[in-house]
C-alpha cells in the first residue's frame, strides 16, 4: 500500500465503521428499555472477542499480532472505550437519536484539537473556521437554558471526550501493534468492566431513580428471550466489525483527516430515529445538524483539495 492511498483506505474504512456504529446505536436504544446496560454490554463483549479470535485475527495474520508491547496504553484505551460506550448509551436511552448523534459528533472537533497537543499535528485556518461553525451547530442541539436543555445531553459530550482521547491512543500506538490486538484488549477491558458492574448491580436494589438513563443503568439483570438473544449477538458482531474498522482507519491516517469521515452516521442516525422510532427533529435541532454536518464536509473538502495539489503538510491548509 502507498502513502498515496493509505489516507482514501483509511476514509473507508472510517465510513464502514460508522455505518456499524450506527446500526450499533438502533440496537442498543431498542434493548434499553428492557435491559441493563452491562448484560447487554456482558454479552456482545463475549460474542465480540470469539469474533476478533476465531475471525479476525486469522484473516489478518497470526495469532502472535494479537501480543502486544504497549499493554498499558491499550488498557487505558480499553478503559476510555468503556466510558464512551456507557456515556453514550446512556444519553440515547432517554434522547432522541438523531440528537444524540449529533452531540457526540463534537468528538471529530476534540480529536483534531486534540492531534495538536499529543501528535504534534497541524490544524490549518480554514479548518478551525469548520470546527467553530459544527461547534455552534453543537449548541443549536444542546440549546443550553433554554426548556429543551436536559441534563442527559451531557453524557454524549462526555462520550466525545473519551472517544477523542482512545482514538490518539490509538495514533500512538497504532504502528506497532496490530488492528486485531486493538480490538481484542478493548474487548477484555469491556468483558472486565461490564462483569464488576453486573455483580454490583445485577440485584436491581438500586433501581430507584424515575429515569431512562438511570433505569438503563441500574435495572435488575434480565434473562433475554430467544429473539433478543440473537438481536444482542448480531450486537457483538457488528460492534467488532465496527471497532477493527475504526482502528484500521487511525492508523492509516491523521486524525484530523479520518475525523470527518464518521459524519456519515448522521444522516443514518436521522433515517433510523425517523422510521424505526418516529423521532422527528425540531427546525432549531435540523439547523444545528446541518451546521455539524456542513463542518465535516467542508474538513473533508479542504484536505481533499489540499491533497489532489500535492500539499500533504496540514501546515499548507490555508
Amino acid at each position: 500500500m502507498t502513502d498515496d492511498h493509505a489516507p482514501f483506505v483509511g476514509a473507508l474504512w472510517a465510513i464502514l465503521a460508522a455505518v456499524s456504529f450506527s446500526c450499533v446505536d438502533v440496537l442498543i436504544k431498542f434493548l434499553s428499555s428492557d435491559y441493563p446496560l452491562y448484560q447487554i454490554t456482558f454479552f456482545r463483549t463475549l460474542v465480540a472477542i470469539l469474533l476478533v479470535v476465531c475471525v479476525l485475527a486469522p484473516l489478518t495474520g497470526t495469532f502472535a499480532e494479537l501480543r502486544t508491547e504497549n499493554l498499558k496504553v491499550q488498557l487505558l484505551r480499553g478503559l476510555f472505550v468503556v466510558i464512551a460506550n456507557f456515556l453514550f448509551f446512556l444519553g440515547l436511552a432517554a434522547m432522541p437519536l438523531a440528537e444524540t448523534v449529533a452531540i457526540f459528533f463534537v468528538s471529530p472537533f476534540m480529536i483534531a484539537i486534540f492531534s495538536i497537543f499529543f501528535l504534534g499535528e497541524t490544524v490549518g485556518p480554514r479548518r478551525w473556521i469548520a470546527i467553530a461553525v459544527g461547534l455552534i451547530g453543537v449548541l443549536f442541539v444542546l440549546r443550553p437554558g433554554s426548556a429543551a436543555f436536559q441534563l442527559a445531553a451531557l453524557f454524549p459530550i462526555g462520550a466525545a471526550a473519551s472517544y477523542a482521547l482512545l482514538h490518539i491512543l490509538t495514533r500512538r500506538i497504532g504502528t506497532s501493534d496490530s488492528v486485531a490486538s486493538l480490538v481484542l484488549y478493548t474487548q477484555f477491558v469491556m468483558l472486565a468492566v461490564s462483569t464488576l458492574a453486573g455483580l454490583a448491580l445485577g440485584h436491581g436494589a438500586f433501581d430507584t431513580f424515575d429515569h431512562p438513563s438511570a433505569a438503563f443503568l441500574l435495572r435488575a439483570w434480565v434473562w433475554p428471550t430467544p429473539f433478543d438473544a440473537l438481536l444482542i449477538t448480531a450486537l457483538g458482531i457488528t460492534i467488532a466489525i465496527g471497532g477493527f474498522a475504526i482502528s484500521a482507519a487511525y492508523r492509516r491516517s491523521d486524525a484530523a483527516f479520518i475525523a470527518p469521515f464518521e459524519y456519515v452516521a448522521m444522516p443514518f442516525a436521522l433515517i433510523w430515529g425517523i422510521s424505526i422510532f418516529g423521532e422527528y427533529p425540531d427546525r432549531i435541532a435540523l439547523a444545528g445538524i446541518a451546521l455539524i454536518l456542513g463542518s465535516g464536509l467542508v474538513l473533508i473538502w479542504r484536505e481533499a483539495l489540499a491533497r489532489r495539489k500535492g500539499k500533504l503538510d496540514d501546515a499548507q491548509l490555508l
